[in-house]
């Protein structure tokens, strides 16, 4: 019996090819939608799950507060904060703290491999989950000047071939400037793609201890480390939160020893990718909302997809109905009707799974462009987030819909009264017409709120671009500066000559060289205050160092008092003590931008005059507010080098400008990009959510439209008589249209009023997170919804024109 039933399903489904292909192809590109984007949420979410402790492991994260006002909210704190907690209590197992992390210079002989590194303690290899193809994991970064390498850098740095790592362990390399040897002790396995912490290179956190002092392992005022714990099985970790405000006061005493009001707290591990809004992050992070957002948009996709086959199926029940009767008459039950029905929803939705699948496959590497991301069908079938649940989940879900998507059509085709049906009596229900109108505003409804959310994405993403950020980043050219040059008393004179050669190209507009750049998260400045007052605590400033040329190169304006010259600078750092602020640090201090200008202030023990006041701008995203920052005249080696070009023949400047950088700074890697490709990368993450959901919610127009095409067509065909006589009575063909038209536009309208307050409720849970963002006026849902009109009339009005232009001779004819 059921193979009889596959078999009149499938001659059902063959003999109305239209409908068929309506369904399937609405089906087909749903499920493909669908499976892309749960490949892009599965590896989101899939972020730090492979560490085998990962439900027990939490970051400590740090709030400072001064004169009652956050100052910093960061991951970053003192190095004294693991090893004290781990003494105070007993919920913490274990703990690990790393330290400057960046790009560091592999050094071989004479060539040099640049790699992310950061340095890490003894206990870092046993507490997170990333193995050691080489070496021990329990003493790799005890000692210090160790460092491991992962797999990558032992093929390209030796030419190691797989399997032959042991024979690397204590050869040597070298790490930036550092003249003594770092000894390899361990080899490991590259780090997954869904790890918040990348790195090619580990060096032991002891190293520091040489380098910088011991101040990186006792101090309670140097803040540059970052902390993890590992809690005892079964231990509380909110109820070991609640014991970190009597740890602040023991250690801190208030703010007494670090000037700060400390507040300590512990994120999850699976929060630090995903729902983080933290300063100074050290890993990789996305933002979880957008993620979240991105499976209700597949929810939606998927549920639009399988409302066109319950709508288009119930819509042929006419054309059924005298089958339907006649089976009955035959003796059919209505369970071998409904699992007859069932069974062509089956055929349908596993016809439109296997071209989904093909889709997929040739949209993969499409979408991996698009988005950055190493996806693949694997994060669906184990390999994601959930392993195997997440792939039992989809079949049920899949399951589920064959069974929604078949089930209502057969409950409703299968319960006509054979007697009505062949003496002719038959007609639809006004409850049928009903849910099928229903699901048709449901449709429209989540498609309209698409559509919303998409345009104010991409005006939010318009603004962020077009917004005057009180700086000029238009093609200026940023060289990194030479790392693996010493610093010595002819240092500055260097760097000077360099950008006066420079400056002697016609195209070359300007120089300057600074250590910070636009769009990183500045250093801190704590208790600042005004010599000479009575202020008892200091305010908090970020700190940016360049040189006399950067407000002019980056034309940021002088608002009182005077620009840096080239005496403030000083080869001797003791020796340099002018300083410029913007207006938000004038601000900040208390006094207006001319009062300012010849005040003296104090911090880290030392006094500073303030010679001039510069505009405010945006040192990072519009997500942050505009900074109190300090500048100082300091200059670095390993800095950057600002350079505003003419855009005609860039090319042949670069060249120029790489040339003399290699006469000056020999051995180093002539490094560049462009200022506002820089800056624009905070918006990443945005962009690639703006872009994703755009190209998914016009799938999930186009599907709905789909549905509407067939269900209207469907329905004019029903009414071909009426239009035939209405055509002999006068009728004019746009008078026709319309009234084809009204009815299913009636219900665009309906949704769009059902779906702004839902979009408007959503777009502002995404715009909470900018700074700075536009303000969603009532004209913005006018133009979605005059675009979701739009689409639906004229998907009905072709349909309609069509119908209302037929001779009306034989129209009526062929009823």
């Amino acid at each position: 019996m059921l193979r009889n039933y596959f078999k009149i399903a499938w001659r059902n489904l063959w003999k109305s090819k239209a409908f068929s292909l309506v369904n399937l192809t609405g089906l087909a590109v749903g499920i493909t939608a669908c499976l892309m984007i749960l490949q892009y949420v599965s590896f989101e979410l899939n972020f730090d799950q492979f560490h085998a402790d990962k439900d027990r492991i939490f970051r400590i994260t740090n709030d400072r507060f001064q004169q009652g006002k956050l100052v910093q909210h960061g991951t970053i704190t003192y190095p004294t904060i693991g090893p004290a907690m781990k003494k105070d209590f007993a919920e913490v197992e274990a703990y690990t703290t790393v330290s400057n992390t960046g790009t560091f210079k592999l050094r071989k002989e004479n060539k040099i491999f640049p790699e992310k590194g950061i340095f890490a303690d003894g206990n870092f290899l046993t507490f997170f989950t990333f193995p050691l193809l080489a070496g021990n994991p329990q003493t790799a970064l005890n000692s210090p000047n160790s460092i491991v390498i992962n797999e990558t850098n032992a093929k390209r740095i030796f030419g190691t071939e797989s399997g032959g790592y042991e024979k690397l362990v204590g050869k040597i390399l070298y790490l930036d400037l550092d003249p003594e040897p770092y000894q390899i002790t361990g080899v490991m396995k590259d780090i997954p793609a869904t790890s918040h912490l990348q790195f090619g290179a580990l060096m032991s956190y002891e190293s520091l201890v040489r380098t910088w002092g011991s101040w990186v392992k006792d101090s309670w005022s140097g803040s540059d480390m970052w902390h993890y714990l590992k809690l005892r099985p079964g231990a509380d970790a909110v109820a070991l939160e609640k014991k970190f405000p009597a740890f602040s006061e023991r250690y801190f005493q208030g703010d007494k020893v670090s000037g700060s009001i400390e507040k300590f707290y512990l994120q999850p591990l699976n929060q630090a990718h995903l729902f983080s809004d933290y300063e100074y992050e050290i890993g990789e992070i996305n933002n979880g909302k957008a993620v979240w957002t991105m499976l209700i948009i597949a929810g939606f996709i998927l549920l639009i997809a399988w409302i066109n086959c319950i709508n288009l199926s119930t819509a042929r029940s006419v054309e059924r109905a005298k089958e339907v009767g006649v089976r009955k008459v035959a003796g059919a039950t209505s369970g071998q009707l409904i699992g007859q029905f069932l069974s062509e929803s089956a055929i349908l939705n596993l016809i439109a799974l296997t071209l989904s699948m093909i889709l997929m496959t040739l949209l993969q590497p499409t979408l991996n462009t698009l988005i950055g991301k190493p996806l693949s069908v694997s994060l669906l079938t184990g390999g994601g987030f959930g392993g195997s649940t997440l792939a039992i989940s989809l079949v049920i879900v899949f399951l589920l819909g064959i069974f929604l998507s078949g089930f209502y059509p057969a409950f409703a085709l299968s319960a006509f009264k054979a007697i009505s049906v062949l003496k002719g009596n038959f007609k639809q229900s006004d409850k049928g017409i009903w849910v099928r109108k229903s699901l048709v505003v449901f449709q429209y409804t989540a498609s309209v709120v698409l559509i919303i959310g998409t345009f104010i994405v991409f005006r939010q993403l318009q603004f962020m671009r077009k917004q005057n950020l009180g700086f000029n980043m238009d093609q200026v050219l940023v060289v990194q500066g030479p790392e693996l040059t010493l610093w010595d008393s002819a240092s500055i004179d260097r760097i000077n000559t360099f950008k006066s050669e420079l400056r002697r190209y016609p195209k070359v507009k300007s120089t300057t060289a600074s250590i910070n750049l636009f769009g990183n998260r500045l250093p801190r400045a704590f208790d600042v205050h005004i010599v000479g007052t009575n202020q008892e605590k200091g305010v908090t400033v970020s700190r940016m160092s360049i040189d006399a040329a950067f407000f002019d190169t980056y034309k940021v304006k002088v608002l009182a008092g005077r620009n840096f010259i080239s005496t403030d600078s000083h080869q001797d750092g003791q020796k340099v003590k002018n300083m410029v602020v913007n207006h938000s640090a004038a601000k900040l201090l208390g006094l207006s931008d001319t009062d300012v200008v010849g005040k003296k202030i104090k911090f880290y023990g030392r006094e500073w005059e303030i010679v001039g006041v510069v505009s405010d701008f945006h040192q990072q995203s519009l997500k942050h507010q505009i900074e109190p920052i300090i500048f100082q005249p300091f200059y670095t080696n390993g800095g950057f080098y600002s350079i505003k070009i003419d855009a005609n023949d860039a090319d042949q400047t670069i060249a120029q400008i790489g040339k003399k950088f290699a006469e000056f700074f020999p051995g180093n890697d002539f490094s560049y990009f462009f200022m506002d490709e820089q800056f624009n990368r905070q918006y990443k993450d945005d962009q690639t959510f703006g872009k994703i959901a755009s190209f998914f919610s016009l799938l999930a127009v186009i599907i709905a439209s789909m549905g509407i095409f067939g269900l209207s067509s469907y329905t004019i065909s029903q009414r071909t008589k009426e239009i035939g006589v209405r055509k002999v009575l006068g009728a004019t063909v746009a008078s026709i249209v319309a009234l084809l038209s009204r009815d299913f536009l009636k219900l665009v309208l309906i949704a769009i009023i059902l779906g702004s307050p839902i979009a408007w409720y959503a777009v502002s849970l995404w715009l909470a997170d900018f700074a700075y963002k536009i303000n969603i006026e009532w004209w913005m849902f006018i133009a979605a919804g005059i675009l979701a009109v739009a689409i639906a009339f004229l998907t009905v009005s072709s349909q309609a024109i069509k119908a209302a232009l037929m001779n009306p001779a034989k129209s009526l004819k062929s009823e």
